[in-house]
């Protein structure tokens, strides 16, 4: 019988790539999409499903689990599974996909880019072009020179060793926090192992690649802006509820930093109404860091891959649970 694939997603515009290599392999499938507000759908599509393909904004709970009678495995497009209840999914003997690095190039120049802004600030002269400032006056008070400065990374896996790479390249002194990554290894890597506190307290930029997990969730808070550089700037690349999204604001508020650059929030997608989007200081990019022509491609053609393996009966590469 036809593979019945359910595609669960708001973000790209096509699926040509998905259903090109889906109908090469299975010439007779059922392809079927819907938007995250699937309910709707779940009563025609749950019992007939074989395989979900899911963006990682599709939050599958355990009670959706219990309606997939014949759902072999969960595909999620991205790094991202926390909305979706994969140890409910194992016991129903339903396997779930990530993919995990694909973007690590990308992600990594979203850091550089932000380190890049913080430091000369260009976009921040047109005002004085409109004024008739020219010259060194226009520089209120100068910048430290990248090269030499500390980068501090939080989470020294895929990403975060990318991230490592290019802040070297950059003439960086780079330190990571990362407690299951020893001092050896980062070493090799020309990257000094730190202490929580001492990390945060020199660093001049700090770039958080970590994964979301019961350990990290909300590890970034108040008290620990408070041990930061007043100069220092903040880029999270990773997932917002890392940082207690209000102790991040309160900071911003009272000057204990000078700026953070944030492409991940705590409630996604957002409202638009939420206090973060309310500050200078504050940057807020919409979930985008991850974005070029080749992690489409990458992201979309492992997904389609990882499914087929669940539908197959293989070990996918990319199993979380």
């Amino acid at each position: 019988m036809a593979p019945f694939i359910w595609i669960i997603d708001e973000e790209w515009p096509d699926y040509g790539v998905e259903k090109g290599m889906l109908e090469a392999l299975y010439p007779d499938c059922v392809i079927r999409y819907s938007k995250y507000d699937y309910q709707k759908d779940l009563e025609t599509y749950a019992s007939l499903a074989d395989v979900i393909m899911a963006q990682i904004y599709t939050r599958i709970t355990s009670d959706v689990i219990k309606k997939l009678l014949k759902c072999k495995g969960i595909a999620i497009y991205g790094g991202g599974y926390d909305r979706v209840d994969i140890k409910a999914a194992r016991e129903m003997g339903i396997s779930v996909t990530n993919v995990s690095d694909y973007c690590k190039e990308d992600v990594a120049d979203y850091v550089m880019a932000g380190i890049l802004h913080f430091n000369k600030k260009i976009l921040n002269y047109s005002h004085c072009m409109n004024k008739g400032i020219w010259g060194a006056q226009a520089v209120q008070s100068p910048v430290r020179r990248i090269q030499g400065s500390a980068l501090l990374i939080i989470g020294l896996g895929r990403i975060g060793r990318v991230v490592a790479v290019k802040g070297k390249g950059l003439g960086m002194k780079v330190l990571a926090y990362d407690p299951y990554v020893d001092a050896k290894t980062m070493a090799q890597l020309g990257v000094e192992k730190t202490s929580w506190a001492t990390g945060l307290n020199c660093a001049d930029f700090i770039s958080i690649n970590a994964i979301l997990n019961e350990e990290t969730l909300g590890m970034i808070k108040y008290e620990d802006f408070l041990i930061m550089k007043r100069s220092a700037y903040l880029i999270n690349s990773a997932r917002g509820k890392i940082i207690v999204e209000q102790d991040l604001v309160k900071a911003i508020k009272e000057g204990l930093i000078s700026g953070a650059l944030v492409d991940v929030i705590e409630n996604e997608p957002p409202a638009m109404n939420e206090d973060i989007f309310r500050h200078d200081n504050i940057i807020v990019t919409p979930h985008i860091s991850y974005i070029s022509q080749e992690s489409y491609a990458d992201l979309k053609t492992r997904t389609v891959e990882n499914a087929v393996s669940m539908l197959e009966g293989r070990r996918p590469k990319d199993l979380v649970n």
